[in-house]
């Protein structure tokens, strides 16, 4: 007889942060990828963790909501091999939900601390932390986080706004604080790309930016190969405004923006940046109260999933394959 198989719950049943074993995709215990919430975290190769952040926002609430629906719509991306990867990332990479970031919601000015000392936590542990957000303030601390422990980074930067606007250094502003990390040398603008943008900025801060209408134009790989130009061999960080997609393929978010990438877009040029030195990756501004059918967390989850995949082939996994289908 084979072995009894743990069939349901893996979120906590699971007895190893590796492989994979029957859930319902409309029943039990969500996870991001259904793996196993622990902080027991000293043998994985990548974290994910929630930062259910909103307190920075401009415009429209709820993306503090955003990390329990990037995990629910998870769930169907963990039960097939990964397309177009055509492996199990789970027989490559030891994954583990490290559940949310706790903030008080009473004291908002301590959320950098927090964040940042909540990343510093699980980076201490050398492995790769996939961050659902929140709004797009929170990665000014978990750069902070990263900076600490690897030098300063280069910015791969998806969006509809540049977030670069004027900064006074304290204000809790997700449109501002790519300006404060550049002026505190957390990121070299100089080797960092922002993929997307279609709000004006009078300066670009020394930021290649590449304009959604320049990208619609020239198209993904020529996107990918400027990327790769600009970034080269330095220490990059993937950050993903949800925004940068238009808003008919993500409605659930804040700040939406017409004239924006297509969800077919933005996987393809997050699966072609196999090769640059991806040290962390997050996504964010998912606000499901403003969301349709679950397309905008299902967009979100699937690029955390298809990073994911990215860094399996990094670790001997075969290379996509897209065929002609």
């Amino acid at each position: 007889m084979s072995p009894e198989r743990l069939e349901g719950d893996q979120a906590f049943r699971s007895e190893g942060l590796g492989g994979r074993e029957p859930e319902m995709t409309y029943g039990g215990a969500v996870s991001f990828l259904r793996r196993k919430y622990t902080r027991d975290i000293a043998d994985t190769d990548i974290v994910v963790s929630g930062v259910p952040f909103d307190m920075a926002t401009s415009n429209r609430p709820g993306a503090r909501l955003g990390p329990r629906a990037i995990r629910a719509a998870s769930v169907g991306l963990a039960e097939l091999e990964a397309y177009p990867f055509g492996f199990d990332p789970f027989d490559h990479l030891a994954i583990a939900d490290y559940g949310d970031c706790f903030i008080d919601y009473g004291h908002p000015e301590a959320a950098v601390e927090r964040i940042e000392a909540h990343a510093t936590e699980i980076l201490a542990h050398d492995t790769t932390m996939v961050t659902l957000g929140g709004d797009h303030f929170i990665t000014y601390p978990l750069l902070r986080a990263h900076a600490e422990k690897f030098g300063t980074l280069s910015l791969v930067h998806f969006d509809a706004h540049c977030d670069t606007w004027p900064d006074d250094g304290d204000r809790l502003d997700h449109g501002s604080m790519f300006l404060r990390a550049a002026r505190e040398g957390i990121i070299d603008p100089a080797s960092s790309v922002q993929i997307g943008i279609r709000t004006h900025n009078s300066d670009t801060f020394g930021f290649t930016i590449l304009g959604a209408p320049w990208v619609h134009r020239e198209g993904i790989p020529a996107t990918v190969d400027v990327v790769r130009e600009v970034v080269g061999d330095a220490k990059a960080y993937l950050t993903f405004d949800i925004d940068c997609l238009d808003p008919a393929f993500a409605p659930g978010t804040g700040t939406p923006v017409s004239g924006g990438l297509t969800t077919a877009q933005a996987l393809e040029a997050v699966r072609s940046l196999g090769g640059l030195d991806l040290v962390g990756m997050d996504v964010v501004e998912v606000s499901p109260p403003y969301d349709v059918a679950e397309i905008t967390a299902l967009a979100a989850a699937t690029l955390a999933h298809d990073f994911i995949c990215l860094q399996a082939t990094g670790a001997g996994a075969p290379g996509a394959d897209y065929g002609r289908t």
